[in-house]
């Protein structure tokens, strides 16, 4: 009995942390609402009732919807592996043997591939009840197969998610680099502008249109300048024909760090400020429970050096 006094008493409860969990996906109350099956002012009492117990502001009200704070971005986090824990307790006692769970996952950029199956290795090895089957026909288009329900989950940077039928959050963030040969004549310049864009051939891989858009709108503003783009299937293709000279390589840092150490490859920044891209994870809402499983899978194994959440 002495074990159970000095246990913590938790301030939140699981409802708290449901509506929270709602808030950051929905980013509106009367979207929460509607997922939550409670009146909107419920919401909101509900909310400020939390935010009364931590003593902090979770959400600020902005122009584009609720936005998590920092406290509040990690108590989502958090909140998603306590309940995903809670909840697998729960299955164990109630069913010891349970049918496996399955998930068809895609992601939108390719450039992810070589990091995620060591993380769904890792996962598979927590959940052996989890059956993952990666659907790669679906790359350059996820979010359509979603709503379709050819998949379950995707893994999307810059595609716009309807959140009136699927569920998202955002999981890191990673910077878009330039990368060229040491001997490339932009080598030698601290960080790049427009111009040199506009003069050189951009190497990238099979980008999907939305990824193509954020990039031009990231880069040129309301500019649309004709630009030459050389698409190769593999990312050591990019960095070998960059590594040759005959263009710039447009990656993701994360994906470039480990080939930068050599000294032929080096990769240069916009001068105008970092390129950086968000990465989200969406699922439909039939397969919640599975998806929020692999949600904390995949924050606890996040690439190093990625700004997270």
């Amino acid at each position: 009995m002495d074990d159970i006094a000095s246990l913590p008493n938790p301030r939140l409860d699981i409802r708290d942390l449901r509506v929270v969990l709602a808030l950051a996906s929905a980013g509106t109350t009367a979207q929460a609402a509607s997922v939550l099956h409670l009146t909107q002012p419920a919401v909101s009492r509900a909310l400020l009732a939390a935010e009364d117990k931590l003593g902090a502001r979770l959400f600020d009200r902005t122009s584009r919807g609720l936005v998590p704070t920092e406290a509040g971005q990690q108590l989502v986090s958090g909140a998603t592996r306590l309940l995903v824990e809670l909840g697998d307790l729960e299955h164990r006692v109630r069913a010891p043997v349970a049918p496996p769970m399955r998930l068809r996952l895609v992601c939108e950029c390719y450039t992810a591939y070589h990091w995620l199956p060591s993380a769904l290795m890792n996962l598979r090895r927590s959940l052996p009840g989890l059956e993952l089957s990666l659907a790669v026909e679906h790359t350059q288009d996820p979010v359509p197969a979603l709503v379709s329900g050819d998949i379950d989950v995707a893994l999307v940077t810059t595609s716009p998610v309807p959140r009136a039928r699927l569920e998202e959050r955002q999981i890191f963030s990673d910077e878009v680099v330039f990368v060229m040969a040491a001997s490339h004549p932009l080598a030698a310049r601290k960080a790049l502008t427009r111009d040199d864009l506009r003069a050189s051939t951009l190497l990238t891989g099979q980008t999907p249109p939305a990824e193509v858009q954020w990039f031009m709108t990231r880069a040129f503003g309301r500019e649309r300048p004709r630009l030459r783009f050389e698409r190769l299937p593999l990312t050591e293709a990019l960095l070998d024909v960059a590594r040759a000279g005959m263009g710039v390589a447009v990656l993701s840092e994360w994906i470039a760090s480990p080939h930068l150490g050599k000294g032929d490859l080096v990769a240069r920044r916009l001068a105008s400020g970092p390129l950086r891209r968000p990465w989200r994870i969406a699922w439909r809402r039939e397969v919640g429970d599975a998806a929020l499983r692999l949600v904390s899978a995949l924050e606890a194994t996040v690439p190093r050096g990625l700004a997270v959440g």
